[in-house]
């Protein structure tokens, strides 16, 4: 379960405190949309009318030096506050983006992650933020929400981590002091989460109409489908498909699926008929088969290798069903490299994950 009670906002001392204080750090290449979707909802609860006083909530961004931090769109930020000067934190919040152009996130910086997780502040990592923390070493334990699009990238990273407490079919998780968020849009909700402990939730929804968001989305809300997916409106068959997604190597089995949804496989088999049109196990065969024709054409491994990484039993048991499929078997739709599927799924992975050489 989700822990969303308020917490005692208390200082070093235990003296109580006037404002709720954040410390941001921005990572080399984060996300702007991340941040100032973050930063724009404290503004506008922390204070009456126009005048975007930090009198409810204070925010502070933080680095290793006062050296300006590059977001991925080319915009520089300069940290206000240096590690070794700034305050102490109820907050320290983790801005992340870009993995695969320029330096990690530096050893002060994780430093720096491990003396806030001694202390009474909450941890939040936003988008790729939540790398950061795993590297610090602070997430053991806890429920961690990565985006669908950087799951395969967390496991590559990450082996050792507990497969069964990565959640990628949420926009965040709240686990006690930790809290793990998808990135992008849904760094508004965590905002109204967060700030839902401790101020009136009038004031909360006031700053999210000024921001012309109708109401904040729930943790358990589904992220966006992933393309090449067949669109659903219910959010529980979303969260479905993502589930299918994020275990494409190991089918879930309808039990399995639906417990983790909170459902009964009827229930289950009823909402996913009506929205998609086929029986849960018989789309999750098709995500299986589609990532299974993206890699022949955008990998090298062998068919067996596929088969293995698609949850196939083995290369013939591929065959078989990619026959049955497409029309032709696995080795000639490589040759091919323009096929049926194209047309059939719209899933062009070259432009989805620019410069990946494989998702899994």
């Amino acid at each position: 379960m989700d822990s969303a009670e308020p917490l005692p906002l208390q200082s070093m001392d235990g003296a109580p405190k006037e404002r709720i204080r954040f410390g941001i750090i921005l990572l080399p290449n984060f996300t702007l949309t991340a941040f100032s979707g973050f930063v724009d909802l404290l503004r506008l609860s922390a204070d009456e009318g126009d005048f975007s006083k930090p009198v409810r909530c204070s925010w502070t961004v933080i680095g290793e030096t006062l050296a300006p931090v590059r977001a991925s769109c080319g915009i520089q930020i300069t940290p206000w506050d240096t590690f070794d000067s700034a305050e102490a934190f109820d907050y320290v919040v983790v801005v992340g983006g870009l993995l695969h152009s320029g330096p990690a996130a530096s050893d002060a910086t994780l430093a720096f992650i491990r003396r806030a997780a001694a202390t009474d502040a909450t941890l939040v990592g936003m988008c790729t933020g939540v790398f950061s923390l795993m590297r610090a070493g602070v997430l053991d334990g806890y429920r961690i929400c990565v985006s669908w699009f950087h799951y395969w990238d967390f496991i590559e990273r990450f082996p050792s981590v507990n497969e069964e407490a990565l959640v990628a079919d949420r926009l965040f998780v709240i686990d006690r002091r930790r809290i793990t968020c998808s990135g992008g849009r849904a760094s508004i909700d965590v905002a109204a989460a967060i700030l839902l402990r401790h101020f009136e939730t009038a004031t909360v929804q006031k700053a999210l109409r000024i921001l012309l968001v109708d109401d904040m989305q729930k943790g358990n809300a589904p992220q966006p489908h992933p393309p090449g997916l067949a669109p659903a409106t219910h959010p529980k068959v979303k969260r479905a498909i993502l589930l299918m997604e994020q275990h494409v190597g190991r089918s879930l089995s309808l039990e399995e699926l639906a417990r983790k949804l909170d459902l009964s496989p009827r229930q289950l088999e009823r909402l996913f008929k009506a929205e998609t049109g086929k029986a849960p196990q018989a789309y999750a065969k098709q995500v299986r088969l589609r990532t299974a024709a993206w890699l022949l054409t955008s990998s090298d491994k062998t068919v067996a290798d596929i088969a293995s990484s698609c949850g196939f039993s083995d290369a013939s048991h591929l065959g078989r069903e990619f026959r049955k499929q497409f029309g032709l078997p696995p080795m000639m739709y490589r040759e091919q490299r323009g096929t049926p599927a194209e047309a059939e799924y719209g899933a062009d992975y070259d432009e989805t994950f620019p410069g990946r050489a494989q998702a899994i």
